[in-house]
């Protein structure tokens, strides 16, 4: 309990700081950028028309009486928020050494920030996202996507996956400060992890016994939560919604000692 005080204090103490770092982050980001902050917009757009093209009509991926662009959208957002955040994370530390050896700042200020402003930018997708499924109501895709009061749950099945998404960021950039090579191995490991959740695809293909594997997967429970509400007009079950919130916490919960035992150390490495 005093440490969740001291931390929540921190927090306070540096907010600004911390809003100044993913103030740098947009203009580092987006400099020179002619369309900006409209990417984030864009990207997710684009990214589900190519993969719309190539896995339904190239490879004839298909979710059958599902709408696949909300379905392929759904998991592009939500993977891609993921990847960004903890690729972000793994650097964060390494790439702020100067500042961590000139003045005292509490160490897992730096992940946390590149999750915060992933969720950013995370936050504008989900306006495309709301978009399209508004949309398929008037014809776009073969299906319309559900509208209805089950939506009340997403915010708070990402908030769970923001949880579950900087426990994995303190983990990766605790790691990277003593092994660089976790620069390229994680690379390697969000590569599998991508073709182990059902972004494009659906478990259905697979057989039986592999569906199981892959539904242990954190990331599947996360995106199929939410296609659920948003495809099927599925309420999340109270097991479900704990699981989801059971996940974030001990993921942020084991980051969060990783971190804590390590960080002295890092002075000696970075």
């Amino acid at each position: 309990m005093k440490n969740i005080k001291n931390i929540l204090a921190n927090f306070k103490r540096y907010w600004y700081l911390m809003t100044q770092i993913i103030l740098r982050d947009f203009k580092k980001k987006y400099k020179r950028s002619v369309l900006g902050v409209l990417w984030s917009l864009l990207y997710p757009i684009m990214m589900m028309a190519v993969m719309t093209v190539v896995f339904s009509h190239m490879f004839k991926f298909s979710t059958e009486g599902t709408n696949y662009l909300v379905y392929l959208m759904t998991g592009i957002i939500l993977w891609n928020y993921f990847s960004e955040a903890t690729t972000g994370a793994m650097t964060s530390v390494v790439d702020n050494f100067t500042l961590i050896n000139k003045v005292y700042i509490p160490k897992y200020v730096f992940p946390i920030c590149k999750c915060m402003f992933s969720g950013i930018n995370f936050l504008l997708t989900l306006i495309p996202w709301l978009g399209i499924i508004i949309l398929t109501k008037f014809g776009l895709g073969d299906y319309p996507a559900s509208i209805n009061i089950y939506y009340s749950f997403i915010p708070f099945i990402f908030l769970f996956f923001f949880l579950f998404t900087v426990g994995i960021g303190l983990i990766i950039s605790c790691l990277s400060v003593f092994l660089r090579d976790i620069f390229y191995i994680f690379g390697i490991v969000l590569t599998i992890w991508n073709y182990y959740t059902p972004v494009f695809y659906s478990l259905t293909i697979l057989p039986e016994s592999l569906q199981q594997i892959f539904k242990l997967n954190p990331l599947y429970q996360y995106i199929n939560t939410v296609r659920d509400i948003v495809l099927y007009g599925k309420c999340p079950s109270l097991l479900t919604m704990g699981v989801l919130a059971g996940m974030g916490i001990v993921s942020l919960g084991i980051g969060a000692l990783i971190f804590k035992k390590n960080q002295d150390k890092f002075i000696y490495y970075i």
